[in-house]
C-alpha cells in the first residue's frame, strides 16, 4: 500500500416513492458530490454509502426492486464508472444489484477503477434483520469476501451490518486487505457505528473507511451520517457531522503501526495478524460454525 488521500462521501437519497426517476437523480447527485470532493481534496479513493442508488429501505417488494435496478456493471454503475474514468480515481459505490432471477436482489458494493472498469463486487453477507429475504425482506445474502489488488494497495469491502461480525474483516485481512471500505446505511447509534468501525480496524491493523448515509430513504427511515476514517491503531482521523458532505484524510502506511497509541513515544510491539495462535484457532475451528449457546441469544423473526 502506498500513501494517498482517501475520502468518504455521505449522501441523502431522494425521499418519497422509489422510481426510475429517483434512481437517476440519486446517481446524478452522487456524481456531483464525487466531482466536488475530488476537486477539493485530490482523493484517489472515494467511498460512498450503502444502497446509495436507491436509499436503504426501498419501500417496494423484491421483485419490483429487481425491475428498477440492474446487473453490475449496468445502469446502476455506469455514471459512476464514467466519473471514475474521467477523474482517474477509485470509487466504492453501494447499490442494489439485480440477481439471476426476478426477485433475487443483492445488496452490493462495486469497486470501480480509474479506467472505469468494475474491479470487484462485494455482496453483503450479513443482511440486517428485516432486510433479508429470510425475514420477509428484499435482499438475498452474498457468500464471498472481496479483496482487490489495486495500485493504491489491497482493498477489501464490507457493508454496514457486516462490520458487527469480526470474522469477515479478519478473513479479508488474512487475504491481504490493507484497507477495508464500509459503505453503510447504519440504523443504530452513532456510538455503535464508531465502536465497530474502530474495532475492525484495530482487530486487523487495517484502515477502515466508513461512508454512512444521511437524510431520509424512500420508506421514511432517517440516517445520521457520521462517516469516518480510522487508522490501523483505531484512531479516528476524520469524522463527518450529519448532513451531506465529505471527509478526507491522508493515509500513510509507513507510519500506521509505528506507535502503540496515537501520539505515543512507545513503539508498537505487537501485530494482531502475525501473533495469532493458529494452533488454538485450528483446534476450535469447528466451533465457529456451530449454533451459538449464549444465555441471552434470541431468534429474530
Amino acid at each position: 500500500m502506498r500513501s494517498f488521500t482517501a475520502a468518504a462521501i455521505q449522501l441523502a437519497p431522494v425521499p418519497g416513492p422509489l422510481s426510475a426517476d429517483t434512481i437517476k437523480a440519486n446517481l446524478a447527485n452522487a456524481v456531483e458530490w464525487v466531482e466536488r470532493c475530488v476537486d477539493a481534496t485530490g482523493a484517489e479513493l472515494v467511498v460512498l454509502p450503502e444502497s446509495a442508488s436507491t436509499g436503504f429501505t426501498p419501500g417496494v417488494p423484491a421483485a419490483e426492486l429487481w425491475d428498477l435496478v440492474s446487473e453490475i456493471p449496468g445502469p446502476v454503475t455506469e455514471p459512476l464508472q464514467e466519473t471514475a474514468r474521467r477523474l482517474g480515481v477509485h470509487l466504492v459505490w453501494g447499490t442494489y444489484e439485480r440477481g439471476p432471477e426476478r426477485g433475487v436482489v443483492y445488496n452490493s458494493a462495486a469497486l470501480i477503477g480509474p479506467g472505469g472498469d468494475v474491479l470487484g463486487v462485494y455482496r453483503k453477507t450479513h443482511p440486517f434483520g428485516p432486510e433479508t429475504v429470510a425475514c420477509g425482506g428484499w435482499v438475498t445474502p452474498g457468500d464471498a469476501s472481496c479483496v482487490v489488488q489495486t495500485p493504491l494497495g489491497r482493498i477489501g469491502i464490507i457493508i454496514c451490518f457486516d462490520g458487527d461480525f469480526p470474522e469477515l474483516s479478519r478473513v479479508e485481512a488474512v487475504q491481504g486487505a490493507e484497507l477495508i471500505c464500509r459503505p453503510s446505511a447504519f440504523l443504530r447509534s452513532a456510538d455503535i457505528w464508531e465502536l465497530t468501525s474502530r474495532a475492525r480496524a484495530y482487530d486487523n491493523h487495517v484502515y477502515v473507511i466508513g461512508a454512512n448515509a444521511t437524510g431520509t430513504d424512500p420508506a421514511g427511515v432517517h440516517y445520521f451520517g457520521n462517516s469516518l476514517i480510522v487508522t490501523p491503531i483505531a484512531e479516528v482521523v476524520a469524522k463527518a457531522a450529519s448532513h451531506e458532505c465529505w471527509i478526507a484524510a491522508r493515509l500513510e502506511p509507513d507510519d500506521a503501526l509505528m506507535h502503540l497509541t496515537p501520539g505515543s513515544s512507545v513503539p508498537q510491539p505487537f501485530d494482531h495478524l502475525e501473533h495469532r495462535n493458529l494452533a488454538f484457532i485450528r483446534r476450535y475451528a469447528d466451533e465457529l460454525t456451530r449454533p451459538a449457546k449464549a444465555a441471552f441469544r434470541r431468534s429474530v423473526q
